[in-house]
């Protein structure tokens, strides 16, 4: 497929912005809607499979257990705008739930299945989440006991009844599993209650909605903050979710593995949405990433595409078990998250059949993808870049002052379109920052090409500066990737006390390879400027993540000052 058959995504008069097709309109639908004209063309086909748990279903059968649970949360007080958090790693529940909130027009809060007490009470304050869907435990996470450190007045309130002095928004626990503690109800208990009187009501209630209605609340990462709430509509996720898969060229019936977090962007909407919007299959291997059972998953199942971050990538590439899986039906997929090296490009597109697999790139901001390579797009150019624009979106390279650069010129990469959230939720400051003029000021660093290729150079809050020389992460990233030792490698800055700041990285090296820090930085020698050879190196056997998969560079930083005994920069 070449740009003649993605027109409008060449920059014009040289400068960079680009905007994507308008061929075909955008779908102006709610998610319900959405769901419904899926299972009057799809129903008989299988919509997901829970490899856990053993649940499959028809598109049909999804359609009829999520009416049962929008009746059943009518049943318990929930209404149209009222906000549902969701606290659990990916169940069918949490699938449910993400259309039964869409149903009657209640808004979806994903909560990090990684958060403790103090994140948790935050998020639910912030939003007013009013019902927590929430599983009892998660790994080393006892759920009911945090939430009861913030809540303890849910022991002895009548369930939805609840009045916690820390939570005053929060008035019914839901809890999965069929004993719940005192004053929760049980996630069956309310799938019962939808047996009744409320399911008549349901298609009149969302005949009033409208797709441009707030529909799901996203918490962005607080590394630098507080975590923001994203606000999607239907419009916003429903509409990506069909530019991805069509980008994929996924089709009815084929299985998508969906490894990644369902609490994400990742997971909910290039995950469950793209594939309900062909009739594909929704594939969960488990509650979690383990990259055995998403293997065995990808093989029973004869997925056709699976979703994940390099990282993730990585390790099913490195399992002991590799072999032993058949993965010739893989062909496509998306990458995102982070930068991919080529190696790791060739292995997935050669050992794990891939040869389809797409780049994408965004931001929960933007619902998420803005930027998508092609399904023959070139190795070089999916590791080098994220692809073109999507259709119906519009990005552009700033400098300082706003305006538009010169193609290939570095700045910050805004978006403009139907994927740009509505603010974040009660907080009209940091909406104010971000959406200046309907543009989404993303924070990246970027360039675009002559042929409408966007590469991601780095973040601006992640440059460092050595001496007065400006350091890009990923640039210096995507060079130590090379070496043949190394599998991951990510790249930060250490203040110093004579040139303000040093490189530093972190390395994971490849099973039986052996590299010194002394060696690197000698292979470096007259490949890379002296000032971008990485001083201070420590080598890992795995990297410090986001449930999400993404590289934790402040852990990073925060541990290697510790160890050296460096006073943190301002």
């Amino acid at each position: 497929m070449g740009i003649s058959a993605r027109p409008g995504i060449v920059p014009g008069n040289g400068i960079s912005h680009v905007a994507g097709a308008t061929d075909r309109p955008l779908l102006q639908a709610t998610i319900p809607a959405f769901l419904a004209e899926v299972v009057r063309r799809h129903g008989d086909r299988t919509a997901a499979v829970f490899r856990q748990t053993g649940d499959r279903w028809t598109y049909a059968k999804f359609a009829r257990l999520v009416d049962r649970l929008a009746a059943g949360l009518l049943a318990i007080g929930v209404y149209k705008g009222d906000r549902v958090g969701i606290w659990a790693p990916n169940r069918p529940e949490w699938l449910l739930v993400q259309f039964a909130t869409a149903r009657i027009g209640a808004v979806l809060v994903n909560i990090n299945p990684a958060y403790r007490t103090s994140e948790l009470e935050y998020a639910l304050t912030k939003v007013g989440v009013k019902t927590l869907v929430v599983a009892p435990q998660f790994k080393s996470s006892d759920y009911m006991a945090m939430l009861a450190e913030i809540a303890p007045e849910l022991a002895t309130c009548p369930p939805g009844r609840l009045r916690a002095a820390r939570l005053p928004d929060l008035r019914a626990v839901v809890q999965l599993g069929p004993n719940p503690v005192p004053g929760a109800m049980s996630f069956d208990a309310v799938m019962a209650r939808g047996e009744g009187g409320p399911r008549a009501r349901l298609d009149g209630i969302t005949a009033q909605l409208r797709p441009n209605d707030p529909i799901n609340i996203q918490f962005t990462s607080g590394t630098t903050g507080a975590p923001k709430g994203a606000t999607l509509t239907h419009r916003n996720i429903v509409n990506n979710a069909i530019s991805t898969a069509r980008a994929m060229r996924l089709r009815p019936g084929e299985g998508l593995c969906i490894p990644v977090p369902l609490y994400h962007c990742f997971g909910m909407v290039l995950g469950n949405l793209a594939a309900t919007a062909y009739g594909a299959t929704m594939v969960f291997p488990g509650e979690a990433f383990d990259a055995g059972e998403t293997l065995a998953a990808i093989a029973a199942e004869r997925c056709a595409a699976v979703h994940g971050v390099p990282t993730m990538f990585a390790a099913m590439l490195d399992h002991p078990d590799f072999q032993r899986h058949d993965l010739r039906s893989l062909r496509t997929g998306v990458m995102a998250g982070a930068p991919c090296p080529e190696p790791l490009m060739r292995r997935v597109m050669h050992d794990m059949h891939c040869s389809q697999i797409t780049i994408g790139y965004g931001m929960t901001e933007t619902s998420p993808i803005s930027f998508q390579s092609s399904i023959d797009d070139p190795v070089d150019r999916r590791v080098s870049t994220v692809g073109r624009i999507q259709p119906h979106t519009e990005c552009r390279v700033i400098g300082p002052d706003g305006q538009t650069l010169p193609i290939g010129q570095q700045g910050e990469l805004v978006t403009r379109g139907y994927l740009v959230m509505q603010g974040y939720w009660g907080d009209h400051d940091r909406t104010a920052e971000a959406l200046k003029g309907g543009w989404m000021h993303t924070g990246d660093l970027a360039t675009i090409d002559a042929q409408g290729y966007c590469r991601i150079v780095g973040r601006i809050k992640d440059m460092l500066i050595r001496g007065g020389e400006n350091v890009y992460p990923v640039e210096v990233e995507d060079f130590l990737a090379t070496h043949p030792a190394i599998a991951q490698v990510q790249v930060f800055g250490l203040p110093d006390p004579k040139y303000g700041e040093e490189v530093a990285g972190w390395v994971v090296l490849h099973p039986g390879m052996e590299l010194t820090a002394h060696a690197l930085r000698d292979w470096c020698k007259g490949r890379i400027a002296h000032y971008k050879v990485p001083r201070h190196v420590r080598f890992v056997t795995e990297m410090p993540l986001t449930a999400t998969g993404k590289p934790q560079k402040f852990v990073m930083r925060d541990a290697m000052i510790a160890d050296l005994g460096l006073s943190p920069a301002p």
